[in-house]
């Protein structure tokens, strides 16, 4: 065989026909196909990480507004305490404030309750004319009772006066057809208070009404 007569260029146009007449070539994967696959990969991936970030968020977002509910439980838990413990403290104050008047205004009733007998010995001897105006005896009855009036000290118990047994003493009882209740007829000693508080009954005789 002569070299001459060989055509490379022709031999490949043959071996081109053969492999056509032979069989259907294999086409080439397209580049558009595999770089799809790819972002749908991606776009999977981003979507799951959406995902996740968006339960991490919604978790936080709980805890936060849990923490706010538990705050303000504890802020309001604290203030009915004060509430309560400023109740407690005005009740108290207001407790000791009475107690407090109610121990003073024991002590001054004892202590007027001391010279009450005085005072009688000054108000007898003022009736039967033993005290002349200006005597020194006069200017100390008139002191007594300027002190007593001073811290509220009344007198009462007078004749006529309906009979009351809370308020007066009866040491003497006497029947009588004019009466309808029992009255005072006279006045032994007189009765003392200060405010509502007594301090000695009123020592009296009674007329009774008759049967």
């Amino acid at each position: 065989m002569s070299d001459k007569n060989f055509d490379p260029k022709h031999n490949e146009g043959d071996q081109s026909e053969e492999m056509k007449e032979e069989g259907s070539p294999v086409e080439p994967v397209s580049d558009s196909s595999a770089d799809t696959d790819t972002d749908t990969d991606t776009d999977t991936d981003t979507d799951t990480d959406t995902d996740t970030d968006t339960d991490t968020d919604t978790d936080a977002s709980a805890d936060v507004q849990d923490e706010e509910k538990d705050a303000v439980d504890r802020e309001l838990e604290i203030f009915q305490d004060m509430q309560r413990l400023q109740a407690d403290f005005v009740n108290y104050r207001s407790r000791v404030e009475r107690d407090r008047g109610a121990e003073r205004q024991s002590a001054i009733s004892e202590a007027i309750r001391a010279f009450l007998p005085a005072l009688d010995d000054l108000t007898r001897a003022e009736s039967h004319g033993d005290l002349l105006e200006g005597s020194p005896m006069a200017a100390v009855a008139q002191k007594l009772r300027a002190a007593g009036e001073k811290f509220g000290l009344v007198s009462f118990g007078a004749k006529g006066d309906r009979f009351d047994p809370a308020l007066h003493d009866a040491l003497v009882q006497n029947p009588n057809p004019e009466v309808t209740v029992a009255e005072v007829a006279d006045v032994i000693e007189p009765g003392y208070k200060i405010q509502d508080r007594l301090l000695r009954p009123a020592k009296v005789a009674v007329f009774l009404p008759a049967e």
